[in-house]
């Protein structure tokens, strides 16, 4: 009973002043919607990020060729045409932490079908590329490995080539023309938008490596672009990086002590360090807005010092007629968190309001943190108590007599 006279009291003390009140408020109002936006945006960009990444394929590492020393000059990286797809197929075979492995030859074409041509990046692969770039087939199916060691000519076009080169026409089984040499397409792969570079992923086709380098490239030394490599699982990355290290100076017959003549981009390092990066500016922006609760408990200490001041003469008589020093403190620290508590419930409104709103208009992922609203809502209750108890101790600690005397 003795908390809700003083609940009661201190409701009606606030009511006595509702401006001052809520423009008290106005400050933990702030500091709440403001932590919560901006720990919901942070989120939303690693979010944003970790599914950028993972649409580039699962566990995904790629093996590049090295560099190059030609009379005493160093070339950059990629111009030795050291690795083959002898090399990818032995990875896949003698590496246990690697999943799936496959050769990479790129090449860039116009393609025509009918009174439609359409220019694009060739891909040429083996059968395991969807498994290794998590990339399903929409429509059709994907080359086989029979496929791949005949060279046949076939394709599987992305949906921006598909909605170009063939518009209202079903894809599969069609022929199309690649350097006027008829090629049939097998398949259609699911729609993967925007790469983290933002370029169209989908404006591509995927063909077996051999075809492209037989009949595109007209290579004699079938050496490969790159390998596309998926590790069994995001923790065997780096032991994937150690076998494949080992296996492929092994079979390049590279010296102790000579530098590789490839390189390793694991994938997962970029996701680790995109997270890592993401995962600051997300403390960082909660810590700045965080700022402005503390500068909302500074007002509600200002008022309720006011507050005090003003109502010297009502807590002389309060105490002249047997209140004790406890309910005084208990009524003015009551004032305070029920500040503190109602501008936090509006702020954590506001705030997911503002996250719902910064969401559509980005087109992020963005969902309302459900840690950061408790935490929000708890550091201000916190506020209330930290910056309330001072003048509600000064109120409790005043002399009954010489606060009667006080005009």
């Amino acid at each position: 009973m003795k908390w809700r006279a003083i609940l009661r009291s201190a409701v009606r003390a606030l009511g006595r002043n509702r401006l001052r009140s809520v423009l008290t408020m106005l400050g933990i109002i702030i500091g709440v919607a403001a932590v919560i936006a901006m720990v919901s945006v942070g989120q939303g960009a690693e979010v944003m990020v970790q599914d950028q990444i993972a649409s580039i394929g699962t566990n995904m590492l790629f093996v590049w060729p090295g560099s190059l020393t030609s009379g005493g000059v160093r070339l950059g990286a990629g111009a030795a045409s050291t690795l083959t797809a002898e090399d990818s197929d032995a990875i896949g075979r003698e590496c246990p932490a690697v999943a799936a492995a496959s050769p990479a030859v790129r090449a860039s074409e116009q393609m025509v079908f009918g009174d439609q041509n359409w220019f694009t990046q060739i891909q040429g692969t083996n059968e395991m590329f969807p498994s290794i770039r998590d990339w399903p087939i929409q429509e059709g199916s994907f080359f086989t490995a029979s496929d791949v060691r005949s060279s046949a000519r076939v394709v599987v076009l992305g949906k921006t080539v598909v909605d170009n080169l063939l518009p209202g026409v079903d894809p599969v089984g069609q022929m199309i023309r690649v350097r006027n040499l008829p090629f049939r397409v097998v398949g259609v792969l699911v729609s993967k938008g925007q790469s983290l570079m933002g370029q169209d992923q989908d404006d591509l086709a995927v063909m077996p490596y051999s075809t492209v380098q037989k009949k595109l490239l007209g290579q004699k030394i079938l050496s490969v672009n790159q390998i596309m490599v998926s590790s069994i699982s995001p923790k065997a990355s780096d032991l994937a990086v150690r076998e494949m290290t080992s296996l492929l100076r092994q079979r390049h017959r590279i010296p102790a002590g000579q530098p590789d003549d490839f390189m390793i981009r694991n994938l997962t390092d970029i996701a680790d360090a995109a997270e890592r990066t993401n995962m600051i500016m997300t403390l960082l922006l909660g810590s700045i807005a965080a700022v402005s609760l503390v500068v909302g408990g500074i007002g509600i200490m200002n008022i309720m010092l006011v507050s005090v001041t003003e109502r010297t003469r009502e807590i002389g008589i309060s105490m002249a007629v047997g209140a004790r020093p406890g309910y005084v403190r208990g009524q003015f620290l009551t004032e305070s968190v029920v500040l503190s508590l109602l501008g936090g419930l509006i702020g954590v409104l506001t705030g997911s309001m503002l996250a719902v709103a910064i969401a559509r208009a980005l087109g992020w992922p963005i969902g309302v943190s459900i840690p950061s609203v408790v935490l929000s809502f708890c550091f201000a209750a916190l506020v209330g108590i930290f910056f309330g108890y001072y003048p509600a101790h000064k109120a409790a600690s005043m002399d009954p007599i010489d606060a009667l005397r006080y005009e």
